[in-house]
């Protein structure tokens, strides 16, 4: 092959490789073009998502308080045209007084312009002091609704969310944005001083383009610029805030136990905690300090140049504005009226936008402080699909096949229950810590649903019963239960006084053993509980605070009644008392006992013992302790070795 030849090849081959490099290098610019165009629809879609996203919340938002109080909106929304109002009079009025002291001056004219200007802002200020006044009254009426609102729905959401600590936490930060923060007011008055701001905009908009664009432009530059150094700062300043998310909660978990956990008192005394806690607060303070100096420091220098830029703006208007009034060019000379005027509205068109900006940013803030209301606002509330009215008494209680896990969790609590409770019967439930036995009576109450199986009562299934009406027919004492701050007549009865049956009331007071403390107190039954708001009211020992509670459930009169862990704060001596005559307290009411006290069973005609979810025996006290290696036998006896030990 001639060397021509070679060459005429090789060129060839170097040709090739060219070409396939470059349809290499197109395929891959066409593939990263496709990508990026991607991208870019994939943020426009993310973008439009989040637009939708913060439009629903408001409108839900607004729609709520319109509900709540139309009033309330429409005060806002005029206190904010008002404020519109008052900045375009002052930038509009003054030219023609100034111009009139220039050319005319004519008293009449003077006088007139100059009680225009001082009139106008007598009545924008009274009309502003009026509606902060009105302002602050539905303000308060506003947040006082809007906890009532999340209280309703908290009432009627399914019981499993409340003992979430996911939905309590958001519960929390709920409450704290509509009560501490005043989020609702502020999201509603950040939303009418951007639609101020907007009015305000068009309005010296249309003032600064009547001596043509060059006034717009010089704001227009401003602004951009501005926004610019302020979005960059408001990405750092969304980044920050979540870092220091974890130290924040640390921060306030330690400072809330020194100030305002008043249960940590004697623990704190006792064992000397008080230099370690103060240690860690001010730890935390430290860390805080350090981070928001770098955080304001970093402020600082872009509220600087915010600064810079609005003097620049400023010296550039008066400059051009000045030239127009000495007739510099071409342009049609101005007055000192028309001067004042212009330059005015030039620099509050660029302090308006800020405030604008300004008030975007709060409204969004505000939104986002609100996520955890609207969230909880939008789960769903329980249906309650049944309809039969429940009358009469518990005759029957049968539980037939039941399961159930709680949840989000994959771990069965209960398995397989099938047991029978007849009328009068009284039944106590045993077993170990974490068996089953409180989710038991949680599925007997209506708290949750079976996740398998069924409960009969007079053999029809609970859930068909009217929630109202069956409730009506059990009475429960949980072992976190509750006393409100009202008086123990009204913690007992449920009821205003006068409503009550007071006979039975000092009735069922004799049987559970609190006469003689209602005797010591000056006001007896009407005494009020606690002292969260009256330095009278009276506290009660655990245990009296428990009998309290026993004597709501037999107030109640309920054909079926639930003790869960009833006697836990009692001493041994009250426990007896209480065990002894409860019989003949519930008379002939079906009762339900869960205690770790075995002493409790004696007093029961069955003991149902629970075993992992499982049903290990149901029998009476006597026959369950002939079985030797029960669980039962083994808990009885375990205690009671336990207290001939403490007695030898």
């Amino acid at each position: 092959m001639s060397r021509g030849s070679r060459s005429k090849i090789n060129r060839n081959e170097v040709s090739r490789d060219e070409e396939s490099r470059n349809e290499k290098s197109r395929n891959e610019k066409s593939r990263n073009g496709n990508s990026k165009g991607e991208r870019k629809e994939n943020k426009s879609g993310q973008g439009t998502a989040k637009v939708a996203r913060t439009w629903k919340k408001l409108r839900e938002i607004f729609a709520l308080a319109w509900s709540i109080s139309p009033p309330y909106i429409m005060l806002i929304v005029a206190n904010a045209l008002i404020s519109a109002a008052q900045i375009l009079a002052n930038v509009i009025l003054p030219k023609f007084l100034i111009d009139e002291l220039t050319h005319g001056r004519e008293e009449n004219w003077l006088l007139i312009w100059g009680l225009a200007i001082v009139g106008s802002n007598l009545l924008f200020g009274l009309l502003a002091r009026l509606m902060k006044r009105n302002l602050e009254i539905q303000n308060q009426y506003m947040n006082e609704k809007m906890n009532q609102a999340l209280g309703i729905k908290l009432m009627h959401v399914d019981y499993s969310y409340l003992e979430n600590p996911y939905y309590l936490d958001l519960k929390e930060r709920a409450a704290f944005a509509c009560t501490n923060q005043s989020a609702v007011y502020n999201l509603i008055e950040g939303v009418s001083l951007v639609l101020k701001s907007v009015v305000t905009l068009a309005g010296l908009l249309s003032v600064m383009l009547t001596l043509g664009p060059v006034l717009f432009f010089i704001s227009a530059v401003t602004i951009v610029l501005t926004l610019l150094l302020l979005s960059r700062f408001s990405t750092y300043q969304v980044w920050f805030f979540e870092q220091i998310v974890p130290v924040n909660r640390k921060y306030g978990y330690y400072l809330n136990l020194g100030y305002n956990d008043d249960t940590l008192q004697k623990d704190a005394r006792l064992y000397g905690m008080s230099p370690m806690l103060l240690e860690r607060v001010l730890d935390y303070t430290k860390e805080f300090m350090a981070e928001f100096q770098v955080f304001y420091r970093k402020r600082g220098k872009v509220m600087g140049l915010v600064e810079v830029l609005s003097i620049l703006h400023a010296a550039i208007t008066y400059g051009y504005v000045a030239l127009r009034v000495c007739g510099i060019g071409t342009a049609k000379r101005l007055g000192l009226g028309s001067f004042t005027m212009y330059v005015n509205a030039s620099i509050q068109f660029t302090t308006e936008f800020r405030t604008l900006l300004n008030n975007f940013v709060r409204t969004k803030q505000m939104l986002d402080y609100l996520d955890p209301f609207l969230e909880l606002m939008e789960l769903p509330e329980v249906r309650q699909s049944g309809t039969v009215l429940f009358s009469g008494e518990v005759e029957e209680v049968c539980f037939e096949g039941l399961s159930f896990t709680y949840p989000g969790s994959d771990k069965e609590v209960l398995s397989d229950l099938s047991f029978t409770i007849h009328k009068g019967e009284k039944i106590s439930i045993v077993g170990l810590n974490g068996a089953g036995k409180t989710t038991l009576i949680k599925l007997l109450c209506r708290l949750y649903r079976p996740s398998a199986g069924r409960i009969l009562v007079n053999g029809r299934d609970i859930q068909e019963y009217d929630y109202d009406s069956y409730v009506g027919s059990l009475a429960a004492v949980f072992q976190d239960f509750k006393l409100f701050d009202f008086t123990l007549r009204e913690n007992i009865t449920s009821l205003d006084k006068g409503s009550e049956d007071t006979k039975r009331v000092e009735e069922i007071v004799r049987e559970v053993g609190l006469s003689e403390k209602l005797s010591e107190l000056p006001q007896g039954l009407d005494s009020l509980y606690g002292k969260a708001y009256d330095e009278e009211g009276v506290e009660l020992s655990g245990g009296q605070g428990q009998k309290v509670a026993i004597a709501r459930a037999l107030y109640k009169d309920a054909s079926l009644v639930i003790l869960d862990e009833p006697t836990s704060a009692l001493d041994p001596l009250a426990e007896a008392d209480i065990y002894q005559n409860f019989n003949q307290m519930v008379q002939n009411k079906t009762a339900l006992y869960i205690s770790h006290r075995m002493s409790s069973s004696v007093f029961c005609d069955r003991i149902l013992v629970i075993d992992g979810g499982r049903i290990s025996d149901f029998d009476s006290h006597e026959n369950l302790m002939k079985k030797g290696g029960s669980l039962y036998c083994r808990l009885f006896q375990a205690q009671a070795e336990n207290y001939q030990e403490g007695t030898a």
